[in-house]
């Protein structure tokens, strides 16, 4: 079901605090917090000795004091203490899990924890990179995450599902434009669509501050194993030296079950950085757009679990993405079943070129 010996997005940066944040991933009840110095730490959330929640517990300075019988554990998972005894228990150790904090995202590495190594998150900085302004968000859909990878990869559904904010009528469906379909590093699947002298949508009118007819063109990427990034841009129609704007929406799916999913995202815009408006606008926009996109995948969960069956019962030719997509997460995770010890490999590049930022080229490898 999961893919374990990779990082999984735990929290936006900005969730740790001084409070601790308690959630399940993979199917595990994690317990996240950032002690003093500002490290983030990451417990099992479960006492060792009557297994009851930490998270019901106290934080007390960078330890955690257990809410039952008093323990107090260590940012390490040592038992520092136990009310009634001096005597410590080597088995008095709460699991913890590697942690590492980069692009503003809390990672988290839930398999085994030898071969943790930060430098394979794979490179993906414009919510936090100079010349690019982030407008982020956090839903909670109660669906397979591989649901959300084949609604990401499949960006056709926009016409039917989004028509108010990032759709197209159906006159001008996006299905009618050919994709293109790619596969780099044997885990990282593309989807390509150009969109030639095409109406906006009501977001891009926004954003563009006119109802003049565009070019188009966005690209579903996905990262085993749920990683999505949505790369587009857009220009006045047929006018190739005309002002481009492009932006790069990330679709981080981590897990939280078999039947449902943590999905932080974040629209990341190269243009009119400065304007807090438009970001609140961008953020409320994409808010509504992806509880739609809630709304119908969480229906498709019901409906899988009422028959039994599997998607796609009938398949189409949008399919091809997504299909791919699930192939190679199955085949990896058998990999990873028959050799625990395999680790993907780091990824050499996700995108060939950067959007101009202030007039200059930047590379961002992974």
């Amino acid at each position: 079901m999961f893919l374990m010996n990779c990082w999984y997005v735990a929290a936006w940066s900005h969730e740790l605090s001084s409070a601790t944040v308690s959630r399940k991933l993979l199917n595990e009840p994690i317990l996240l917090y950032r002690t003093t110095q500002g490290t983030p730490i990451a417990f099992l959330d479960r006492c060792p000795h009557r297994l009851v929640p930490l998270s019901a517990g106290t934080r007390v300075g960078d330890t955690i004091r257990c809410g039952y019988h008093g323990m107090v554990f260590a940012p390490d998972g040592r038992c520092q203490h136990i009310p009634g005894q001096d005597q410590i228990p080597d088995t008095a150790r709460v699991v913890t899990y590697p942690v590492h904090e980069q692009y503003g995202l809390i990672w988290i590495w839930m398999g085994q924890n030898d071969l943790a190594n930060r430098e394979l998150i794979p490179a993906i900085p414009w919510a936090s990179l100079d010349g690019w302004t982030a407008s982020p968000g956090y839903t909670h859909i109660a669906a397979d995450y591989r649901l959300l990878t084949d609604n990401l990869l499949d960006l056709s559904h926009e016409t039917y599902i989004h028509g108010s904010t990032i759709g197209n009528s159906p006159e001008e469906t996006i299905a009618a434009y050919p994709v293109k379909v790619s596969v780099d590093d044997g885990r990282v699947v593309s989807a390509r669509r150009d969109m030639p002298n095409i109406a906006p949508p009501p977001m891009f009118a926004m954003l563009n501050q006119s109802s003049a007819r565009i070019d188009r063109w966005q690209t579903a990427i996905w990262i085993a194993p749920s990683l999505n990034i949505t790369d587009g841009g857009v220009r006045p129609a047929r006018d190739e030296s005309g002002e481009t704007s492009s932006a790069r929406v990330l679709h981080l799916l981590t897990p939280e079950s078999d039947r449902s999913t943590h999905y932080f995202w974040a629209f990341c815009r190269n243009f009119r950085q400065q304007d807090d408006k438009l970001t609140e606008a961008i953020t409320q926009a994409h808010r509504r757009t992806f509880d739609e996109d809630k709304h119908m995948l969480e229906l498709q969960q019901l409906s899988l679990e009422q028959t039994g069956l599997a998607v796609p019962k009938v398949a189409l030719r949008v399919d091809e993405a997504p299909l791919r997509a699930r192939r190679i997460l199955n085949q990896l995770i058998k990999h990873e079943a028959a050799s625990p010890n395999y680790v993907l490999p780091k990824i050499s590049r996700i995108f060939q070129t950067e959007p101009a930022l202030h007039g200059e080229k930047a590379n961002v490898k992974a």
